[in-house]
């Protein structure tokens, strides 16, 4: 059975350029060589604070969606650098969103 994508690619008009790490390190102890991405996404700016345990503001400046699977090495998404519209923004958390068969549908990132 083949599922509807639900961030279909004629939505995606926003180019970025995306660095996302590794976990872990390689067989010579260093750490591993970022994986660098550039397409284009669709971008939604938003704006919301929240109050942390050590009372600290965060502010999670937008999000970014992805027809399928843009790192398959990865298994998940922890970490890196985003640029969109020439402002750097750090990666503050990846999702890759599955189909009942295990399949990716999207994967969405939220930068800070």
């Amino acid at each position: 059975m083949r599922y509807p994508c639900l961030v279909p690619k004629k939505l995606c008009r926003t180019e970025i350029r995306l660095e996302l790490e590794h976990e872990g390190l390689n067989e010579y102890g260093e750490p591993f060589e970022p994986i660098c991405y550039s397409g284009k996404c669709n971008y939604q700016d938003k704006a919301k604070t929240i109050l942390t345990p050590e009372k600290k503001m965060v502010e999670i400046t937008g999000s970014v969606l992805f027809p399928g699977d843009i790192c398959p090495e990865l298994p998940v998404i922890s970490g890196g650098t985003a640029e969109v519209f020439g402002v750097v923004r750090r990666v503050q958390q990846g999702m890759k969103a599955r189909n009942p068969d295990g399949s990716v549908n999207y994967t969405e990132v939220l930068l800070v």
